[in-house]
């Protein structure tokens, strides 16, 4: 690492020449291979933008220059240039570095990502405080073509071309490889259209036309002729935006150039680049889906690293293949998830029913009102988003589904505590926000077998729409082969009958507390614990059983608590028990950062161990 090694800050690329310049991009990707191999992350989008973050860290200025990621999947470089390189080895881990830009965590990261479309928008904001400021500062924004989809990204496209700010939007296009059009022809044309002489000229010309009426004769001419060449443009130039490219965005020495001459063109620009996912490692360029975010992998072989061990069934998977399973017996059943159907396991249902299993792309506010849609002319639409994300969409839940009282199924994938993409993608919210609304069931299974049965019970006449959260990753290993089970709306089960304290939890929490009560009864202390299922209805009939047979009752819950579980039972409570006291444990009134989630779990006083002790506490405070 000959040269990396001398890169503290971006300051230190001034120094370099184009051949150190190139040998840094390998030495960056070979860094990036060998810390993701060993600490899982997002390898694919990365390694695809090495050059451009090399490129815009020696053109720009940063810090007083701004860089906005969209997303953060492709930040790794900058993150590395950005004075991260020896805590880059502890990225995504707990009490280290995140694994997306983030404002408290450098001076360099302009703008704090991990949903998608957001950059442009905020970038937007940012040229406009500069000039409100009298300062001359360059904001770029960096955004995918996956990103691109999402409207917020259209929203801030309009406006910033409306408002003529002078902003810089790069579109990575890591979707397609480069178009015909990158050919000697078009890459002259760019290098006009992108000189200094050449908007100088045209500059002079513009002012010496003088009317407004020939300026918009010549350019619609302008316009027409340019389209010719760049016919992938004409979206942006009608929304206000000079488009140039697209240009191979692996290609340094263009990137260079091409960033050097817009930076002197003042107003809106969009410059098309095209990378390759997974550039410069041949596993993840010939598998780029899988190597988005692989896990640990072997460098030489390129082997993905799997425990043969493993015979649990991930929660994502008994989704996929109950739909399936389902759509065979329901023609009206249909499948739609915003851009992450292999994620959800979506995918199984769009191989075998293409024409019922939809993927919108990420679209999550179009999602919901795309299947209430569906809803309202009699279909019965299961629409998969991961649980952060719904936060988008929380208006068209309302105002879509909920006031039209239309059936629509919500499967929240990811919900509750994440892991290592921290704060931005917990989804910890999601039993909060929605218990407020009304013609809403939700409810939250305990493992596989629940879910299975709560995914069939949602299609009986009896319910109508509905939300169900689940985790990310493997469940608790029950066997979730056999027949359905009907579950009834708003009924709990009881995991263990006793008195004195009550355990009464929700989701895969409940886990955690099983384990614990357990434990608690070995010692003499006996412990009520049910497992709630539903949030909304709620048992009234177990929360009696409850209040009548114990003085304390404990909630356990894998979402905050202000306004989940704890907030439920309190409000039960407060109606008219008295001499109950209620603790909640689960997620705190803060943002949670990165870590495994078993880690996350014992900061947040939930694991298996913060339960047992808090049973034995309020145990011997009692007796």
């Amino acid at each position: 690492m000959e040269i990396l090694n001398r890169i503290n800050n971006p300051s230190d690329l001034k120094n370099l020449n184009i051949s150190e310049l190139h040998k840094l991009c390998d030495e960056l990707r070979e860094y990036l291979i060998e810390c993701c191999a060993n600490n899982p992350g997002h390898v694919a989008s990365s390694l695809g933008t090495v050059e451009l973050a090399v490129a815009l860290h020696f053109i720009y200025d940063t810090p007083e220059d701004k860089l906005v990621w969209d997303v953060g999947h492709q930040a790794y470089a900058h993150k590395i240039l950005t004075g991260r390189r020896d805590a880059f080895v502890n990225n995504r881990k707990y009490k280290g570095i995140s694994g997306f830009p983030k404002i408290s965590e450098s001076e360099y990261d302009a703008f704090g990502v991990g949903h998608s479309s957001t950059s442009i928008s905020a970038a937007l904001g940012m040229s406009v405080a500069f000039t409100l400021q009298g300062k001359n500062n360059k904001v770029v924004a960096i955004i995918g073509d996956g990103a691109m989809t999402g409207g917020l990204a259209f929203e801030g496209l309009n406006n910033a071309g409306a408002m003529k700010s002078d902003i810089l939007v790069i579109l990575n296009d890591n979707g397609i490889s480069i178009d015909p059009n990158v050919g000697a022809l078009h890459n002259y044309l760019l290098k006009i259209s992108t000189s200094r002489t050449y908007n100088r000229f045209k500059n002079k010309i513009w002012e010496l036309v003088g009317s407004n009426r020939l300026r918009k004769f010549f350019q619609k001419i302008i316009f027409s002729t340019k389209m010719a060449f760049f016919k992938s443009g004409s979206i942006f130039e009608s929304l206000g935006f000079r488009y140039f490219g697209a240009i191979d965005g692996n290609n340094l020495d263009q990137l260079i150039t091409t960033l050097s001459n817009l930076k002197e063109i003042k107003g809106p620009k969009l410059l098309h680049i095209v990378t390759t996912k997974g550039k410069g490692y041949k596993p993840a360029e010939d598998n780029q889906i899988e190597w988005h975010a692989p896990g640990t992998f072997d460098i030489d072989t390129g082997a993905i690293l799997k425990n043969p061990a493993e015979k649990r069934t991930k929660f994502q998977d008994v989704f996929g293949e109950t739909i399936v399973k389902l759509a065979r017996e329901n023609k009206k059943i249909v499948g739609i998830t915003p851009a992450m159907p292999s994620g959800c396991s979506l995918n199984l249902m769009i191989k075998e029913f293409p024409e019922r299993a939809f993927d919108v792309g990420i679209a999550e506010q179009h999602a919901v009102t795309f299947s209430a849609g569906l809803a309202s002319q009699g279909m019965l639409p299961f629409c998969n988003i991961y649980s952060s994300f719904m936060q988008r969409a929380y208006d068209s839940v309302i105002h879509d589904v909920a006031i039209q009282n239309l059936k629509v199924i919500f499967c929240l994938d990811r919900g509750g505590l994440v892991g290592e993409d921290g704060a931005t993608h917990h989804g910890v919210f999601d039993l909060a926000f929605f218990r407020c609304i009304p013609n809403l069931t939700i409810a939250a299974p305990m493992n596989e077998a629940d879910l299975k049965d709560l995914l069939y019970s949602v299609t009986l006449p009896d319910y109508g729409a509905t939300v169900i959260r689940y985790p990310r990753g493997y469940g608790e290993g029950v066997d979730w082969s056999g027949e359905f089970n009907k579950i009834e709306p708003g009924k709990a089960k009881i995991v263990i009958d006793g008195k004195g304290i009550a355990l009464l939890t929700i989701g895969t929490a409940g886990n955690n507390a099983a384990r614990a009560a357990a434990r608690a009864r070995e010692m003499g202390v006996p412990v009520l614990h049910y497992d709630m299922r539903f949030l909304k209805p709620i048992d009234e009939s177990a929360l009696e059983d409850a209040a009548t047979k114990c003085r304390t009752i404990i909630t356990v819950e894998d979402g905050t608590i202000i306004g989940g579980l704890y907030s439920s039972v309190c409000e039960y409570i407060a109606s008219g028990k008295s001499g109950i006291k209620v603790i909640g444990m689960g997620v705190p009134d803060r943002f949670i950062e990165q870590g495994t989630i078993a880690e996350l779990q014992k900061e947040c006083n939930f694991d298996e161990e913060s339960i047992f002790k808090m049973i034995i506490d309020v145990s011997q405070q009692t007796s």
